[in-house]
């Protein structure tokens, strides 16, 4: 057999020369004893998988996840005003309203159980739809693969492999002990997203305070383990002068039985709330002192306040306010923040640009300034703040629908992200208020005169 015929032979395509009668010309004609590609069926398994990938969704993945999440804290909250009411019934009106109350969160349970069902009974539809398609996509590719005569495939594959034998060979080499984690670390990973809201309702002064803040003490003694706090800016929608507690959940949405600290009988004053910015942290409320850039410390049993300054260039009195495009929330200049090591204050000062700082607040009596971060982001770009194990989370605004996390800076590596994307469903238009408590991983929220809690899911 000639040269040219094994080459022939080689790509399975047939030649055959005939030569013209007038002897002048020669004819090649080309033939190709292979079946044609089935292009189809290639186009076919790329369509499924593109529907596979536009079905399942890293969305849906966490539906489940969000369900069971919020059922497990309705049953919580349900056995808590179990409890309540069996302490406090006496028979009058106080028992009756607690007992509508957990008829309502029995109606809420029963619907996140179908809800959670309906959803699980599709995810098993989809599960299965989804494995018989990559079974037949499997089936499909190792059919198209028999037109692989060159074995490129084959190639490929084993040049993968080795190349990640060889990488975990080099990774196998350099690497030392356990991971051991830091003190600081709370081991809940990263937020990826959230969920909710999971409570939405006005206050007792309906919408007369479009200014605000609540949430529950994050570091609290055992009998106030269940209490809530509420403040709202009474006077400007700027300043406030008492604290208005609550015994459960319950009891702040109805208005019942609240009690009322009061930090001074005026309004503004020394000493009292500016701004809409502060937390409640053993049994103490921080926030920012009324016409300084000063944090003050009330405590809630003596009443007394303690101050400690910020540096004489940080920002007050509307200086590095929150804000986007449409609006400045006026008086932010201070932003208070907990999580499961403390208190944090974010401000910002001119001889950082206007870029926001970090300080870990001290609790004791007076408080403390310690630790201090810099950053590079842009404090009037930013609408909101929060803090979970260490790590800063910086909201925007997007639209009167979606508020956005869109940074975030590690404490404990000094790293900084602009790319997180994660978003916010927004009942209001504005957020005036929100902080994270370590002790449920929620999100305390106060928009536009309601109150709401989301829920943080981490990776």
């Amino acid at each position: 057999m000639s040269q040219s015929n094994v080459f022939i032979w080689m790509i399975f395509i047939s030649l055959s020369f005939s030569q013209s009668a007038r002897g002048k010309e020669c004819v090649c004609d080309l033939k190709n004893s292979d079946p044609a590609f089935p292009m189809n069926k290639l186009t076919k398994v790329e369509t499924t998988a593109l529907q596979c990938i536009g079905t399942i969704t890293s969305e849906k993945m966490t539906d489940l996840d969000r369900l069971v999440l919020g059922l497990q804290q309705r049953i919580k909250q349900l056995e808590d005003n179990v409890i309540l009411l069996e302490k406090e019934d006496n028979g009058n009106l106080y028992g009756a309203v607690s007992l509508r109350i957990i008829e309502l969160e029995i109606a809420e349970i029963q619907d996140l159980l179908g809800k959670l069902n309906r959803t699980t009974k599709d995810y098993q539809h989809l599960s299965v739809q989804t494995a018989a398609q990559l079974e037949d996509m499997k089936d499909t590719m190792v059919e198209l693969e028999k037109f692989d005569k060159m074995q490129v495939l084959k190639k490929y594959r084993e040049s993968h492999i080795k190349k990640n034998l060889e990488q975990c060979k080099e990774e196998l080499k350099a690497t030392a002990g356990p991971p051991t984690v830091s003190s600081g670390r709370c081991g809940l990973g990263r937020v990826v997203n959230v969920a909710g809201p999971r409570t939405y309702s006005l206050t007792v002064y309906g919408t007369s305070y479009t200014f605000g803040a609540w949430g529950r003490d994050a570091n609290p003694a055992p009998a106030d383990k269940n209490k809530y706090w509420l403040v709202v800016l009474s006077s400007s929608n700027v300043f406030g002068h008492f604290v208005r507690q609550y015994s459960t959940l319950s009891t702040i949405i109805l208005g019942i039985g609240p009690t009322d600290t009061y930090i001074s009988s005026s309004n503004p004053t020394t000493n009292t709330i500016q701004g809409p910015n502060m937390v409640m942290y053993g049994n103490a409320l921080y926030y920012n002192c009324y016409n300084t850039f000063s944090v003050c410390q009330f405590n809630m049993t003596t009443r007394s306040v303690s101050t400690v300054a910020l540096p004489n260039d940080a920002g007050y009195n509307s200086k590095f306010p929150f804000a986007h495009l449409a609006t400045t929330y006026a008086y932010t200049d201070m932003d208070f923040a907990t999580d499961e090591s403390g208190v944090y204050v974010i401000y910002a000062t001119t001889s950082n640009f206007g870029n926001v700082i970090i300080s870990k607040v001290e609790t004791s009596n007076p408080p403390v300034l310690s630790q201090t971060w810099s950053t590079s982001l842009h404090k009037r770009t930013v609408t909101n703040t929060f803090m979970v194990c260490g790590v800063l989370y910086a909201t925007r605004y997007l639209d009167k629908e979606i508020e956005e996390i869109f940074y975030s800076y590690d404490t404990k590596t000094n790293k900084e992200r602009y790319d997180l994307n994660i978003k916010i469903k927004k009942m209001q238009a504005n957020i005036e208020f929100l902080n994270y408590d370590p002790r449920d991983h929620l999100l305390y929220v106060y928009s536009d005169a309601y109150i709401l809690t989301y829920e943080l899911i981490f990776q």
